[in-house]
């Protein structure tokens, strides 16, 4: 009677602990969110640092990781976020247009503050001098300058709108070659992106021309596909809060602030090419990154 009643009593005092196990065995924590970035832009710090900025700041979303996409060139990348359904990309930071933003949900933040819009030479040394003296689209024109872009890149409209001779390709890599090959005279790099790119190039026979500098309205956002509302969402939410809290401001300045000192922009000739391709949205947020040049560097400076 009394090995029964242990068991009896073992029984019920075993079945809260039994029934918590069981809970705790059936509770499953909400799966780290994988966002895919485009490889370019995974390969940028700066671009990193500012989407997993964005993602941190909202952390009611969720716990999340960001992954490097396969390669792929940007217009393969366009397309791929267009359809939706694919698995290969979830987030691309790449220039706007009227195009890409009715095609894509876009995040209307400029990533850089509005810098990509701002455009200098890569050039091999010898090319050097057929820049010399030269501060006009005409003089662009006269001295038969060869700019280099991607296919698919806004810019390469732009340039060809402004009548000015461009050689294109469809991946970013291969134009680092064809310039050393001299199938053209400029390869035309935002300056929030250059000393990124020539630091992985780490090339001693390309240079950044010192005396150049085109601008045109051309911000650069986040795009996700258009469907996706949740991780747009997120982003713009992420930024919105970094940049009431200062946090978007430090990262412009540490990762642009000394690459933008180092290119001494105000010192350069500027020539301003016209962008029919913006939306309304994103032509207002070009002219005013144009109109406030100066005061931006300054910012930039601090």
């Amino acid at each position: 009677m009394r090995v029964a009643l242990v068991l009896a009593l073992s029984f019920f005092l075993l079945e809260p602990v039994a029934a918590a196990v069981s809970a705790a065995d059936k509770y499953q924590p909400p799966p780290v969110r994988e966002y895919k970035l485009w490889y370019r832009n995974f390969d940028s710090p700066a671009i990193l640092a500012l989407l997993q900025l964005a993602l941190a700041k909202t952390p009611e979303y969720g716990d999340f990781r960001v992954v490097r996409s396969v390669e792929m060139g940007q217009g393969r990348v366009l397309r791929e976020m267009a359809e939706s359904r694919s698995k290969l990309i979830d987030i691309a930071n790449v220039a706007s247009s009227r195009e890409r933003e009715s095609a894509l949900l876009a995040i209307p933040i400029p990533i850089d503050g509005g810098l990509l819009g701002f455009r200098v030479c890569v050039v091999r040394p010898h090319s050097l001098p057929l820049f010399d003296g030269v501060k006009s689209v005409e003089d662009i024109r006269d001295r038969g300058i060869r700019i280099g872009q991607g296919l698919h890149w806004p810019d390469t409209d732009i340039l060809e709108v402004n009548d000015i001779p461009v050689v294109t390709h469809t991946r970013y890599e291969i134009l680092f070659r064809m310039l050393r090959n001299d199938r053209f005279d400029c390869f035309a790099r935002g300056v929030s992106e250059v000393t990124f790119d020539l630091a992985i190039e780490d090339d001693p026979d390309l240079v950044i021309e010192p005396t150049l500098l085109l601008a045109y309205p051309m911000p650069s956002y986040f795009f996700t596909a258009p469907d996706d509302y949740l991780t747009a969402h997120r982003v713009q939410l992420g930024m919105e809060r970094a940049i009431v809290d200062g946090s978007f401001g430090h990262f412009l300045r540490t990762y642009y602030g000394k690459p933008l000192e180092e290119l001494a922009l105000d010192q350069r000739n500027v020539v301003v090419l016209r962008n029919p391709f913006l939306s309304e949205e994103s032509r207002t947020i070009g002219r005013q990154t144009l109109s406030n040049l100066r005061r931006r560097l300054e910012v930039f400076s601090r």
